[in-house]
């Protein structure tokens, strides 16, 4: 992590499509766990690196039956640090912004994104389901989008994503940093204080519901999905680079 005129710059780093594995979701959780105490930093910033991606999702190795439960707690304490931040968030996005790494990016205040981004959920496509998105975006951007997005898998333009309200700013492609440069001096030129404390307020209206939706989530996921043979298969016919053969059990 980069510290400048009081902005925190965090960068996912892992080319070329800056997939989360478990070793780094763990050096994430433990970039973003002190920051809470770092009163230096009135911002945090997430980007991806190489501009092909700003994150894939999460590794299709750690979905199996095996590394499930490391992986969702792995995911899910970097996503629930996030939104615990007092510090104001700002994914910067540009090319694919897709499972996890959509939910990563959902868990910040604002996102701002070129519009050759796309954003999806498409873990149904591997017999998955994306558990932060299916408790928190039925009531961040209603059911019928959230059904569509977490049911079909399909990609999201970024004008899509924007008109759902997924997205706070859509830019032209090579405008992404101008355009954070702006969000930013929009921000800096208002108390921190401030700030911290009407963020504060704003996620708590907002996601007073969404810790027992999470837990909700999870136990689906650890008790149904994970019992069923289309899981093993989705993952399987995934990384074998061939068409599902679905059981439908």
């Amino acid at each position: 992590m980069q510290e400048r005129d009081r902005v925190g710059w965090i960068t996912l780093d892992r080319p070329p499509l800056n997939v989360l594995n478990l070793p780094m979701l763990a050096e994430l959780h433990g970039v973003l766990k002190p920051m809470a105490a770092n009163d230096n930093v009135d911002i945090v910033v997430l980007q991806g690196a190489g501009g092909r991606a700003f994150s894939a999702g999460v590794d299709i190795k750690d979905h199996t039956p095996a590394r499930v439960p490391e992986m969702l707690e792995a995911v899910h304490s970097v996503i629930r640090t996030f939104l615990a931040l007092p510090q104001i968030t700002v994914a910067a996005v540009t090319g694919a912004c897709l499972g996890g790494g959509f939910e990563l990016a959902s868990a910040c205040d604002f996102i701002v994104a070129t519009e050759d981004s796309s954003f999806a959920t498409p873990e149904i496509n591997v017999g998955c389901y994306p558990p932060v998105a299916l408790a928190r975006f039925p009531s961040q951007i209603g059911y019928r989008r959230a059904a569509e997005m977490i049911l079909t898998g399909r990609r999201f333009t970024a004008a899509e994503a924007l008109a759902a309200g997924l997205v706070t700013r859509v830019v032209g492609a090579g405008g992404l940093d101008r355009a954070v440069d702006a969000l930013l001096g929009e921000l800096g030129g208002k108390s921190g204080a401030v700030l911290r404390i009407a963020v504060k307020g704003l996620r708590e209206a907002s996601l007073k519901d969404f810790p027992a939706a999470l837990k909700r989530s999870e136990e689906i996921y650890l008790k149904e999905l994970m019992e069923t043979s289309d899981v093993e298969e989705g993952v399987n016919a995934f990384l074998e680079k061939r068409p599902p053969n679905w059981k439908h059990r």
